[in-house]
């Protein structure tokens, strides 16, 4: 896993502190002092300031309960039943199996958090935040695979001094806790069915963000069971695509393509980016969730090798949750912790991501817009004619 270093790490400044620095610990004196809340509080002014930001704390606290709010949901199908119908609490209790006064703190937890919502004669439907959960398999599935996660998040503590025993480590067949060559079948089969079926939201996106109209071959690395290249071959029937995974991976993503009836267009090629060379051929190269799951050094390594493999002017397109450069963001606690308890990789912000993708030699780097920046935003990146005339040159110059 690769070190992450913080200021505290780092050493100590020689020089005083700037006026930024002064004044942050000004604010720091001040938002602390029991005399300035007492004051803020009574202040009209200032009121609202202090009730939101109560709020905020307290939802950080109550997260976890939300969590398990949505998990029982999920587990108990109350979210496809609404679908359907708005029910009574007492048809809720008889389909749940559930004591009635029991459910209806679940129910009206949920209508709290909105993910249902009250109707005439005392029923309850779906809410706004619950629809998306109805509607989505991937969702329910995430929700209920993030269970293991909050099982090693029950003592944080124990997973930050030993992230080694994390029980995430065991459902990824390509960790080094878990290696691919001695993982059962039945492990490549459910993570990569719960990858494609949460890869819904990023393959709309990635359709949506990039000009593939301009490329006649695709090389999809990591594609897990093909959901991607299978979407992108459909939307562009000019296009001929590429899939290279483990080989368990890819036997399970020939299959799912020849169902859609795509074998002809779509090949599958079983191999491991780390030991093994990349298939040729292709001006560009898609990498959709799979660099945030692996350390600098291997991301690199694989960075290098897209780049060679492509030919000038070929383009690399990587999509990925990505971290906030700075201020607050709902999700990069979850995948610091998500990874953390994975075994490998870690979140980078897109600057990260483009300054390893400089180092391999891609230029003309730019962060394509993305409707929703939640489920991963997207990097493209070039080989560049310029760069390699450069290096020919320096080549040269060095016989």
């Amino acid at each position: 896993m690769d070190t992450v270093h913080s200021p505290s790490s780092m050493p100590l400044a020689v020089a005083p502190a700037g006026w930024r620095e002064r004044l942050a610990a000004r604010i720091d004196r001040w938002s602390t002092s029991p005399a300035l809340h007492r004051w803020a509080m009574g202040s009209v002014m200032t009121r609202w300031l202090v009730r939101r930001r109560s709020a905020r704390l307290f939802a950080c606290m109550a997260g976890f309960v939300h969590t398990q709010v949505l998990l029982a949901c999920v587990r108990l199908h109350l979210l496809e039943t609404l679908a359907e119908s708005p029910r009574t609490l007492d048809e809720l209790a008889a389909l749940t199996g559930l004591q009635a006064a029991s459910l209806q703190r679940l129910l009206d937890s949920a209508v709290a958090m909105g993910l249902m919502n009250r109707r005439s004669c005392g029923r309850y439907g779906l809410g706004a935040l619950g629809a998306p959960v109805a509607a989505h398999a991937g969702i329910r599935e995430m929700v209920e695979h993030n269970a293991t996660l909050y099982d090693d998040l029950r003592d944080p503590l124990a997973l930050l001094r030993d992230p080694n025993q994390a029980q995430m480590h065991t459902y990824w067949p390509y960790t080094p806790h878990q290696p691919h060559d001695g993982a059962p079948a039945e492990t490549f089969s459910r993570y990569s069915a719960l990858m494609s079926t949460s890869q819904r939201f990023v393959i709309d996106e990635l359709l949506a963000a990039y000009p593939f109209d301009d490329h006649q071959r695709v090389l999809d690395v990591g594609g897990g069971m093909g959901g991607w290249v299978s979407a992108l071959a459909q939307r562009h029937p000019h296009l001929h695509c590429t899939l290279f995974d483990l080989p368990p991976v890819a036997e399970l993503a020939r299959e799912q393509i020849g169902r859609l009836g795509l074998s002809e267009r779509v090949t599958t090629r079983g191999g491991s980016f780390i030991t093994d060379p990349l298939p040729g051929g292709a001006d560009l190269v898609t990498l959709v969730r799979v660099a945030h799951d692996h350390d600098d050094a291997t991301v690199l390594r694989l960075l290098r090798a897209i780049h060679d493999n492509l030919p000038l002017a070929g383009a690399l397109v990587l999509a990925e949750p990505m971290a906030q450069a700075e201020g607050e963001s709902p999700i990069d606690p979850y995948f610091h912790f998500y990874l953390m308890a994975m075994g490998s990789g870690r979140l980078r912000t897109p600057q990260a991501l483009a300054d390893l993708m400089a180092q391999a030699g891609f230029t003309h780097i730019e962060l394509a817009p993305s409707p929703v920046p939640l489920h991963a935003q997207i990097l493209v990146g070039r080989k560049s004619r310029v760069q390699a005339s450069r290096a020919a040159t320096l080549a040269g110059g060095a016989t």
